[in-house]
């Protein structure tokens, strides 16, 4: 249970496809583990660190003592990261889409009867003062 099965393998080159992203672009190190796991945490590199070179996106993985498994798993936290990223900035743009819908929405019948009969309450208002300051 060192290596990850191949299914998982699949499942994340068919994400990797998905999003968008290219082997390239993922700036891969392992680096020595820190906490729980004895001699083996001490003497070998089972810590995955990722990096997306695109977004910025870092993640580090230390879950088990094994290697593969550490870089499977890093690769599914940096994937979910750059899911959330995507999904957050279309929602940004769906939002600033439809607030300029609504901008540009005309105003219904009743709105447009009410602001006219503001005005002319305001206008009345200014005219009466102005007869007031004549006199």
């Amino acid at each position: 249970m060192n290596e990850p099965s191949p299914e998982q393998e699949d499942l994340n080159l068919q994400r990797m496809a998905a999003l968008g992203v290219r082997p390239e672009d993922i700036e891969e190190k392992f680096v020595r583990s820190g906490g729980h796991g004895g001699q083996n945490v001490n003497k070998t590199s089972t810590c995955v660190m990722l990096i997306h070179r695109p977004t910025g996106i870092q993640v580090k993985c230390q879950t088990t003592r094994h290697q593969g498994l550490n870089r499977a798993l890093a690769r599914q936290l940096l994937f979910d990261k750059i899911e959330a990223e995507q999904k957050k900035r279309t929602e940004v743009e769906r939002a600033r889409l439809e607030q300029i819908r609504r901008q540009k929405r005309g105003r219904s019948r009743n709105a447009k009867k009410r602001m006219l009969e503001d005005k002319s309450h305001q206008a009345a208002k200014k005219q009466s003062r102005r007869q007031a300051g004549t006199e």
